[in-house]
């Protein structure tokens, strides 16, 4: 299926690229989520007057987006958990755990945008974390998991 893309997507394209997808992808995710329309002459047409507009939307997000980033790369999220003896956690910290922490902080970062390379935190210590806010804006936070005494 041929689509237009409304945004920047990873792997896809830029804004008003008109790509081909599989129909499964455009219809359940790209066109329900807003980033792309149907590449008909119609909605091609409708794009390319509402094309400025929607650029001037995109940079102002960006700008957001940017000056969000800054603030978080400062950040030091400290996650208290139960743990035994030897340092591991009886559970783990999972990308949810971490998305409530930012929250008390102020953030308003989705669970998808967290990404742990090396899947839940088990362990007692520091830990590098990536926070994906846009697909040209990837932060890395430090995510100190400490132990709770039962």
């Amino acid at each position: 299926m041929q689509v237009i893309l409304l945004e920047k997507i990873v792997n896809l394209g830029n804004l008003g690229d008109i790509i081909g997808v599989k129909n499964g992808y455009a219809r359940n995710f790209l066109i329900p989520q807003r980033k792309a329309r149907r590449a008909t002459k119609n909605t091609i047409a409708e794009f390319e007057t509402r094309r400025s507009e929607l650029e001037k939307a995109a940079a102002n997000k960006l700008l957001f987006l940017q000056a969000q980033s800054e603030k978080l790369t400062s950040l030091t999220l400290q996650i208290t958990q139960k743990s035994g003896v030897d340092g591991r956690l009886f559970g783990s910290v999972t990308n949810q755990d971490i998305v409530d922490a930012l929250k008390l902080q102020g953030f308003d970062i989705e669970k998808a945008q967290i990404r742990l390379s090396h899947g839940p935190l088990k362990t007692i210590g520091e830990h590098l974390v990536q926070v994906v806010l846009h697909a040209d804006i990837v932060r890395d936070i430090t995510v100190l998991v400490l132990s709770e005494r039962a």
